[in-house]
């Protein structure tokens, strides 16, 4: 028996090793997890939206609506924001985010919580729908099972498409409309692999939802549209529903958004005060209202039953519109879909109500089915699923050709009025744009300037004569040379150029920069090849600058295209240039900006994160710095980045310390994983697309690699970092009680006294222990320097200071005797790149201190500039 188990486990592994027959299985697995946790989200909420309306029976409406939102909305909140930020909001705009490769929270942990937050809302009666929750539940779900069986980033982005996909399908009953959304709205992509698992995930996420009963919004719709009709003369109206839904639906964007700006500017208070504040309000109006408004489903069902009066009708949209606008901007974990199809339904029984009323042919039930896909459309701007998701839900072909009139017509009004759906605005308002260059998918035109360029370049300084300029170009084959003044880029000359000088006989006493083409046109290292190409047609350029930061970094020619193009069409991508490896980020988590400075702190780790953690959260808080905390990932070379299975668990949780401590601290903390096969190159990268002023790494205290100082990557940052680096050693057991502060009189010491005031409040009785070395044979040393610093440090400090003078005749021997003699526990060292990396040997430098010494030990080395 277990031999014909051993057989058939090993049968199934074979089938499920052929990459499309795993794709089915896990397409058929999360549309299973994700149609569980709708059809779990839809009865919890009906059955806490039950218990609700019971205790008004109980309790007086205009005490227990409001209580019971407050206290939903407050926990809500609260959840959210301490256990997963990320679950705030819809949850759309996220999903959209993390498939336009916008790295961005989605795991089972924000799954729970946005179930658990979403279900005390709308039991709450706030006028937000379940199709957010189910969306981005279904995609969180879909990405942990990528994580927990390692696949490839292109392929789990499929997977989280078709999670998506199957969480509005079992929202709706509609899988087909799942579909549709992934392909045009999430993933534009229409692959065999994307359109199949979408189809799958989504067929079995509805089938578990009907098998539950669980029927689209809680209505059976297929009874309301028994008898729908249409006719030509109704063309007119079903014109004038789609520019009224466009038009509004617009409209309904801004004012979500304009509830976001008011909470941020006008009420910045915690998300658990804002959620609760929702649910107070959200109480208060429903308990003035009819019962009927207590229930968003019986709204619906009003409106499309047809029992409606229109004045009835229009207190529903004005009252709808304002709250639910009002609590789209709180951050309530909620949809927003859903009450746009509310009010499309309203919108749409208005004016079939005045055709009804003019012509009498049609039914205001089938206008209000019709305005639930156009104000639909307006809104998330995809008329293709529009269209589908009402007819799935109504099975009714009757209302095909009017849905197609208003949401066409919806859609095109939306777009002239203002382009972009609302979780596109939603993602520019937290300072996300999905540029068509994040989605593209050709790896020909997601090549950068940096793989194009010749990074060895043939320059001219602007300070020569065109004299020697001219000998210059004589001895060279090019015929336009990059133009520098003090290493910066400032201009472009070409043979052209001096041809055109009107006096030839003087070129000795002319320089180049009279002549030269000032302020050239330049592309930016990360500039992509589309731009590249863009800027040699419209300018009809022979050769393009690419400069960082204004210093020249390599040249672009139009031969340098076509070398690269060749190497594509052949298949050789190793002939692109090997020496810049660009790091890739997987997974990103931003804080609001609110520091005057960026610190990076690298982690890696973990016995050694907790105290390099809490050092740069004491000097962010005292110098009020932001804390960019970069974890890094090394891919074999071999091996695309893109491709490559990479495990983050340990990543995310070091980075989740990261986040509690610096909320602890009130520092903005956010955190970064990386993917790079050049752990330097990575760390460099990040210091440049940041803007980093100080980097934050420990050092083991050894290395083997030969000719090197402290490590090959410590050595490179240590190179060329342009911002302050802080190098930590950290002793066996470390201790911040007793500091020994060093001295030179260089700024590099300045700079290390500076952050002392921050790294202190690690310790509750601080002594700072100020020194200079001099030597044995000088009886009366020149004390001004270590008294000058003395002096400052005791204005930056509020704790103990001892100003010593320490004599030797080696300095590093001296400073190890005495920090050895006074016990202390942490030695603080400025040094300079040069003093660093090439006089090691005189045995007078940091790094001779940092190799010997017992202690912790903070080597500083100040901002140098880029080379």
């Amino acid at each position: 028996m277990a031999r014909i188990e051993q057989i058939f486990r090993n049968r199934f592994l074979q089938l499920l090793s052929r990459p499309k027959r795993l794709a089915a299985f896990e397409a058929c697995l999360i549309g299973l997890v994700s149609g569980l946790a709708a059809v779990a989200l839809g009865q919890s909420v009906g059955w806490l939206g039950g218990w609700r309306q019971q205790l008004t029976h109980l309790v007086p409406a205009y005490l227990a609506l409001p209580m019971v939102g407050f206290v939903s909305g407050f926990l809500a909140g609260w959840l959210v924001e301490d256990v997963a930020p990320g679950s705030s909001g819809s949850g759309m705009a996220e999903v959209k985010a993390v498939l336009a490769k916008v790295p961005m929270p989605l795991d089972l942990r924000l799954a729970l919580v946005k179930w658990v937050s979403a279900t005390l809302v709308l039991a709450a009666g706030m006028p937000l729908g379940r199709e957010g929750p189910t969306v981005q539940i279904g995609a969180a779900l879909a990405n942990q099972f990528s994580q927990w069986f390692p696949t490839s980033p292109d392929h789990r982005r499929q997977l989280i498409a078709a999670g998506a996909g199957a969480g509005l399908a079992a929202a709706f009953d509609a899988p087909i409309a799942g579909v549709l959304f992934v392909v045009e709205e999430l993933l534009q992509d229409v692959s065999g692999i994307t359109l199949g698992t979408a189809i799958l995930a989504s067929f079995v996420a509805s089938a578990i939802a009907r098998l539950s009963g669980s029927h689209s919004l809680d209505l059976d719709l297929r009874l309301t549209v028994a008898h729908a009709s249409f006719s030509v003369p109704e063309v007119p109206f079903y014109l004038l529903l789609g520019i009224l839904a466009g038009s509004l639906g617009v409209l309904f964007n801004r004012g979500v958004l304009t509830s976001l700006t008011f909470y941020r500017r006008f009420l910045p208070v915690a998300l658990f005060w804002r959620v609760g504040l929702v649910g107070l309000v959200t109480g208060l109006a429903l308990a003035a209202l009819p019962s009927v408004f207590r229930d968003n489903a019986g709204i619906r069902q009003l409106l499309l039953s047809g029992d409606a009066n229109w004045q009835l009708v229009a207190i529903v949209f004005c009252i709808k519109f304002g709250l639910i606008a009002f609590a789209g901007g709180s951050g309530a974990p909620g949809g927003l879909l859903i009450p746009s199809m509310t009010l499309g339904s309203a919108l749409g029984y208005l004016v079939g109500s005045l055709e009804v009323h003019w012509l009498g042919l049609g039914l205001p039930t089938t206008y209000a089915h019709v305005g639930m896909a156009a104000f639909f459309c307006a809104v998330s701007r995809v008329p293709i699923t529009a269209v589908v998701i009402v007819f799935e839900m109504t099975t009714d072909f009757n209302l095909v050709l009017p849905l197609m009139i208003g949401s066409v017509t919806a859609y095109l009004v939306a777009e002239r009025l203002e382009t972009g759906s609302l979780y596109d605005r939603l993602l520019e308002a937290k300072g996300i744009h999905l540029s068509e260059s994040m989605r593209a998918q050709d790896p020909w035109t997601a090549l950068t300037a940096t793989q194009v360029m010749q990074p060895k370049v043939e320059t001219l300084s602007s300070q020569m004569s065109v004299n020697e300029a001219l000998q210059i170009f004589s001895h060279s084959s090019h015929r336009t040379f990059p133009v520098l003044e003090a290493g910066r880029l400032v201009g472009m000359l070409s043979q052209k150029d001096i041809t055109n000088l009107p006096q030839r006989g003087m070129t000795d006493q002319i320089s180049v920069a009279t002549i030269m083409t000032p302020e050239p046109i330049r592309v930016a290292p990360a500039d992509t090849l589309a731009r590249v190409l863009h800027l040699l047609e419209r300018h009809q350029l022979n050769h393009l600058p690419v400069a960082d930061r204004g210093r020249l970094v390599g040249i672009i020619t139009p031969s340098d295209i076509i070398r690269v193009q060749v190497a594509y069409l052949n298949g050789r991508e190793d002939l692109l240039n090997p020496k810049v490896e660009h790091s890739h980020v997987i997974y990103q988590t931003r804080a609001p900006a609110t520091g005057q400075g960026q610190l990076l702190v690298l982690l890696s780790n973990p016995k050694t994160a907790e105290t390099l953690l809490k050092m740069a959260v004491a000097i962010a808080h005292d110098r009020h710095y932001e804390l960019e905390v970069l974890h890094i990932i090394i891919v074999p070379r071999h091996q695309s980045l893109i491709e490559a299975p990479v495990r983050t668990t340990m990543g995310q949780r070091l980075l989740r310390s990261a986040t509690c401590l610096g909320q602890a601290w009130q520092v903005p903390v956010h955190t970064q994983i990386r993917v790079a096969h050049d752990l330097s190159e990575a760390i460099l990268q990040t210091l440049r697309t940041y803007h980093i002023d100080l980097v934050l790494m420990g050092w083991k205290g050894s290395t083997t690699t030969p000719g090197r100082i402290f490590s090959r990557v410590v050595d490179t940052v240590m190179q060329k970092a342009a911002c302050k680096v802080m190098l930590v050693k950290l002793s066996a057991q470390p201790q911040f009680d007793r500091w020994l502060v060093p001295i030179g009189g260089g700024p590099n010491a300045e700079s290390a006294i500076q952050l002392l005031s921050g790294l202190i409040t690690l310790s509750p009785k601080p002594l700072v222990t100020i020194c200079q070395v001099f030597e044995s044979a000088n009886p009366e040393p020149d004390q001004v320097a270590l008294r000058q610093a003395a002096a400052a440090l005791q204005q930056q400090l509020k704790t103990a200071l001892v100003v010593i003078p320490i004599y030797g005749s080696s300095i590093p021997k001296a400073i190890l005797g005495y920090a050895q003699q006074d016990h202390s526990d942490v030695i603080v060292l400025g040094a300079s790149r040069e003093s660093v990396l090439q006089q090691v040997a005189h045995g007078n430098t940091p790094a001779a201190i940092s190799y010997h010494s017992n202690q912790t030990v903070i080597l500083l080395r100040a901002d140098q500039g880029w080379q």
